[in-house]
């Protein structure tokens, strides 16, 4: 089995210090921030959709919403969803401990807050995740609005289905929110518990219906967990972690930081390859890329992403170097990275879904775009047929840096092809047949 320890390797920009960010620290007396400390997280919104404020984002908003009207089929290299590629499985999940888990919380809840917490199983509305700081979908239970006593059960639902390693890096990823909120005095919308949580499905129906799932999202973290099998197995794509900064360097949480193995382990597979190798993994050049990049490549907010919110039937062509075709060091250092991005997973479901993964290593492409020295920003991308992750260093959004820098990192995990929401197990799972199923969002 590939390593699936956690690397923390210590997040680094230009000068390599985990500190170099506070060259970017922003005007907090400007007016951006002078209006937003004064806002709740639901008027901060408000005022951007209405608003249209800053124009760039507010398109991109709009486009979004265009993008959920359409029907999901999945991410594609080319246009053609492919089927029969996730087996159903067991993943030998704690199950006593999560259902424990969801009745102690359903039992807490006022009938309001079950309304609005609960969501048909195969409801649209799983699609409107999303990771900037606005609060666009207000679905569900925002837990810095809740009573402290729910939103502790709503993060042992999260936990009972999460590796302990996995539940370490959302909380870390919540703090470092919390750490930026406090930068920038804007706690009430960028805070530790700025996250909403939903169940689509009823974990406690009975055992032959049991088929659920959860999503947690939020600014920089965005979760969707589905659980299928009769409980028995657990799906989670897509997911995104980011952080700006990527490590908090004084104060409550001093010495956390998250991102730094999928950092160091792309630059040592990258620095490992042959030239040859190099040449063909190296797309729009050295820098940043973005001169080069055709037009809707890149934009402000996904950056050099192609994978994010919304972007649920994106056609992704392949890029780069085979992995088939790499040694065996190459080899082993995908399947760690890939560990690295499924530590969400419970040990034996990471375990199988590295094994799926293995065996698409002929048709598993690695690209990359930017430098791969000490203090370079990159982006690097693996995808398979069953698997699409996503790494890239970003310009500022709070911090005022233009150029990308490693400080501010954003990641994204997909499973193509109709796994992501656990859509292809679906039918398989005792639930709606994923081919006959059309899941189109709000007209």
């Amino acid at each position: 089995m590939a390593d699936t320890n956690h690397h923390d390797a210590a997040p680094s920009g230009e000068g390599g210090g985990v500190s170099e960010f506070r060259k970017y620290l922003p005007d907090i007396t400007s007016p951006r921030f002078t209006t937003m400390r004064q806002q709740s997280a639901t008027e901060y919104a408000r005022a951007f959709i209405e608003g249209g404020n800053p124009p760039w984002l507010h398109a991109l908003y709009l486009h979004w919403l265009e993008l959920y009207k359409e029907p999901f089929k999945g991410i594609t290299n080319d246009g053609i969803v492919r089927s029969n590629l996730y087996p159903l499985q067991d993943h030998a999940l704690p199950t006593p401990k999560i259902l424990s888990a969801a009745q102690a919380l359903l039992a807490l809840l006022t009938p309001d807050e079950r309304t609005k917490v609960m969501y048909h199983v195969d409801a649209p509305e799983w699609r409107t995740w999303s990771n900037p700081e606005f609060l666009l979908s207000p679905k569900g239970l925002r837990l810095d609005e809740v009573r402290p006593q729910v939103r502790d059960a709503c993060m042992a639902v999260l936990e009972s289905l999460l590796s302990a390693e996995g539940y370490k890096k959302a909380r870390d990823a919540m703090r470092i929110n919390g750490f930026l909120g406090r930068l920038v005095d804007a706690e009430r919308v960028v805070g530790e518990w700025s996250y909403n949580f939903v169940l689509f499905g009823d974990p406690t129906a009975g055992e032959g219906r049991r088929q659920w799932g959860v999503s947690f999202y939020g600014h920089h973290l965005c979760l969707n967990l589905f659980v299928g099998n009769g409980g028995r197995m657990v799906v989670a794509a897509p997911c995104f972690t980011g952080a700006e900064p990527s490590g908090i360097d004084e104060g409550v949480g001093k010495g956390v930081r998250i991102l730094g193995g999928e950092e160091a382990l792309g630059m040592e597979l990258m620095g490992g390859l042959s030239e040859r190798e190099q040449r063909e993994a190296l797309v729009y050049g050295r820098g940043s890329g973005r001169e080069a990049m055709p037009k809707g490549r890149w934009n402000h907010d996904d950056q050099r992403h192609l994978c994010g919110a919304y972007r649920d039937n994106r056609v992704v062509g392949y890029e780069g170097v085979v992995v088939g075709g790499m040694d065996e060091r190459g080899r082993g250092l995908v399947e760690r990275i890939l560990a690295e991005f499924m530590v969400y997973l419970p040990e034996e479901a990471r375990r199988q879904r590295l094994e799926e993964c293995r065996k698409w290593f002929g048709e598993t492409y690695f690209c990359w775009i930017g430098g791969w020295g000490e203090g370079d920003a990159f982006y690097y991308r693996i995808q398979s047929p069953v698997v699409v992750i996503e790494f890239d260093h970003h310009s500022g959004v709070f911090l005022t840096n233009e150029e990308p820098a490693r400080f501010h990192v954003h990641t994204l995990m997909r499973m193509p092809n109709g796994g992501d929401y656990g859509m292809a197990l679906r039918g398989l799972a005792g639930g709606v047949v994923a081919q006959d199923f059309v899941w189109e969002g709000e007209k």
